[in-house]
C-alpha cells in the first residue's frame, strides 16, 4: 500500500514538473498579450520619450527585444530598465540606436517639427502628448516613422520634409492606419 501511494506522488511531481518546464518555454497568448500591452504603455510612459525618438518592440516569449531609434543616450538605459521590471520579462535585448549628437541635426529637428505640425492639413496630429509622426534625423538624413490617417497626409508629411533646407535625404516610413 505504501509502495502505491508512494508512486503516486513520485508521479505526480513528475507531472507537475513536466507541466511547470513546458510552461516556462513559452507564455500563454493570454500572457504575453499582457506584456505586450504593459511593454507599450511603459515605453510611452517614458518621460523623455518624444518626437525625435521613435522605440518599438518584439515580444517572444519572456524575451522583448527592444528595436529604434533615440536621441538621448539615457531614454535607451531607461526603457530597457522599465521593461526590465515588468513582471514575466526575463530577458532584454535591447538593440535601440542612440542617434549622435550634432548641432546640425538639432537644427534639423527643430525645422522639421515646425514644417509638418505647422502646416495646417497635417496640425490635428500635434494634438496630444505623444506626437504619432516620428521625426528621426542622423548625419542629415531623416526618416518619418509612425501613423497617419490617409495617404494624403502621408504624402504631406514626405513633402514637407523634403522642403526643409539642408537635409541629404528623406525616408518616408509612415504607415496609414486603416480605418474601419
Amino acid at each position: 500500500m505504501k509502495r502505491k501511494v508512494l508512486v503516486v506522488i513520485v508521479t505526480l511531481l513528475a507531472l507537475a514538473t513536466l507541466g511547470f518546464s513546458q510552461d516556462r518555454d513559452q507564455p500563454s497568448a493570454k500572457a504575453q498579450e499582457r506584456i505586450t500591452k504593459e511593454v507599450r504603455h511603459e515605453l510611452l510612459m517614458l518621460p523623455y520619450f518624444g518626437v525625435f525618438d521613435n522605440i518599438a518592440f518584439k515580444v517572444d516569449g519572456y524575451t522583448v527585444t527592444l528595436l529604434g531609434q533615440v536621441a538621448r543616450p539615457s531614454l535607451k538605459s531607461d526603457a530597457e530598465n522599465v521593461v526590465k521590471h515588468i513582471e514575466g520579462v526575463e530577458k532584454v535585448d535591447n538593440q535601440i540606436e542612440v542617434l549622435p549628437t550634432s548641432p546640425m541635426d538639432d537644427r534639423l529637428r527643430r525645422q522639421l517639427y515646425r514644417a509638418i505640425y505647422g502646416y495646417p492639413a497635417l496640425e490635428k496630429y500635434a494634438l496630444g502628448v505623444q506626437k504619432p509622426i516620428r521625426i528621426i534625423v542622423k548625419n542629415g538624413h531623416v526618416a518619418l516613422e509612425g501613423v497617419v490617417d490617409n495617404e494624403g497626409d502621408k504624402n504631406f508629411a514626405g513633402m514637407r520634409a523634403n522642403g526643409v533646407s539642408g537635409i541629404f535625404s528623406v525616408t518616408n516610413n509612415l504607415r496609414v492606419e486603416s480605418s474601419k
